[in-house]
């Protein structure tokens, strides 16, 4: 069985790196639609994760690697994501949805001894998969004679993280954590320009190659009253240190189609053509929270995330991002893991709810501005982990179940309005792995 298991991580990983992710439209700008993070533990509760330790010994919090003092057991998660995206738009009053169901995060972590603790993740992080037409009628004065213009743009790839994570308890209270990334993948954008009364297209493609390398440190400190059990938590992160190899390229071109499924071009004319090379993918990000429960019965924590605006080459121009945060709240609760009668009252039950500032602001020609639109996102979350039948406090492995609405965009300006219904689902497999037996 152990075998399967280290199997699966492994080529479910292959899996991960090739499949289609749908997201939003607003995927177009930068590198696209952020999964990352998207566990169903830390979703469910709003996305607080950095003064979360789990009060059980089956779940490694990757999100801030110092806190994991409690993780004593070989922990394998496989988790699955749906999104349904609902999208309108007052632009000729247009109403679309999109579907997409691609596995979302894949884990394996271990103590190596009583205060080191180590993880190994796989996610994909971000992704562009759109492809959105506009056509519109246009009649010559002098001789009347109409054509129809059409402009579509077309976006695709992933961009995935690897990670390996270690935490070490510094002392009863405190913890430290240190994170490493890679950021690997292709992106490409696509800008097409054509008319009925002529064959020729007029293309803006700008294709980005991503392999980066970033740090993300973490502490913790958590002091827990023995007499109450009650516990207060406060955590922080910081990601730094980008080495980058982000290739962006821009082309200007016009060409021919000469099959009837648009993919090979003919005759091409470059009209301009650019190239750039950035270290700064992903800057400057940090995260501080604050949480407070009773040991083994319920927690509840806020959080605020900050990440840096950065510049990057879109459509042949330098655009600018803005500085965004996110506030979050969420937690959970758990009736009494004690009672075996009830199995509802050994369920984890989670809970929360998420404002986001964006880091893109959009004027009413769709480009980026300083002075236009916010895209903003909010939504709630909740979600169970449903435990096995032999399953316990101190080795709880299960079912995880999770679910988010929200919104995202805005109708001002011919802008879009998404929202959304994400259902998460996968399993946390826990036990003893990996451990020679003291005794035979």
């Amino acid at each position: 069985m152990k075998k399967i298991f280290v199997l699966s991580f492994i080529s479910v990983g292959y899996f991960l790196q090739a499949q289609n992710l749908g997201n939003s439209p607003y995927a177009a700008y930068g590198i696209g639609d952020v999964k990352y993070d998207n566990t169903i533990e830390t979703s469910s509760m709003g996305g607080i994760s950095t003064a979360y330790i789990s009060d059980f010994t089956s779940s490694f919090n990757f999100a801030n690697p110092a806190n994991n003092a409690n993780f004593e057991l070989t922990s394998i998660k496989l988790e699955a994501t749906n999104e349904n995206n609902y999208f309108k738009t007052d632009y000729n009053s247009t109403k679309s949805t999109k579907h997409s169901t691609y596995l979302s995060n894949i884990s394996l972590a271990f103590p190596l001894s009583s205060k080191v603790k180590m993880g190994l993740s796989y996610q994909p992080y971000s992704s562009k998969s759109y492809d959105i037409t506009n056509s519109y009628e246009v009649t010559n004065p002098q001789t009347l004679e109409k054509a129809t213009y059409t402009n579509q743009f077309k976006g695709s790839g992933t961009l995935n993280t690897a990670q390996i994570a270690l935490a070490y308890k510094v002392a009863q209270e405190f913890s430290v954590g240190l994170r490493a990334n890679y950021y690997f993948g292709n992106l490409s954008d696509l800008d097409e320009f054509h008319t009925s009364n002529a064959e020729l297209y007029n293309g803006y493609e700008t294709t980005t190659n991503v392999r980066n390398f970033n740090f993300t440190l973490g502490a913790n400190y958590q002091h827990l009253n023995t007499s109450t059990d009650k516990k207060l938590t406060i955590g922080a992160t910081a990601t730094f240190g980008n080495t980058s190899n982000m290739i962006t390229s821009y082309k200007n071109s016009t060409y021919f189609y000469t099959d009837a499924s648009m993919e090979t071009k003919s005759y091409e004319t470059i009209i301009e053509e650019k190239q750039s090379n950035a270290k700064n993918l992903l800057p400057l990000q940090a995260s501080l929270g604050i949480g407070y429960g009773s040991e083994n019965q319920w927690f509840a924590s806020a959080q605020v995330d900050y990440k840096k605006g950065e510049e990057t080459l879109y459509f042949g121009q330098t655009r600018q991002f803005q500085d965004s945060y996110r506030v979050s709240v969420g937690g959970w609760y758990l009736p009494n893991y004690n009672n075996f009668r009830n199995y509802f009252s050994r369920v984890v039950y989670r809970y929360g709810a998420f404002y986001e500032k964006g880091s893109l602001s959009i004027n009413g020609q769709g480009e980026l501005d300083p002075n236009g639109n916010s895209i903003n996102k909010f939504g709630i979350s909740a979600g169970v982990l449903l435990p096995f039948k032999n399953s316990s406090i101190t080795r709880m492995s299960g079912l995880e179940v999770g679910v988010e609405l929200g919104k995202r965009g805005t109708l001002k300006n011919n802008l879009i309005n998404q929202n959304y219904i994400n259902l998460k689902i996968g399993f946390n497999f826990a036990d003893k792995w990996f451990r020679k037996s003291l005794y035979n």
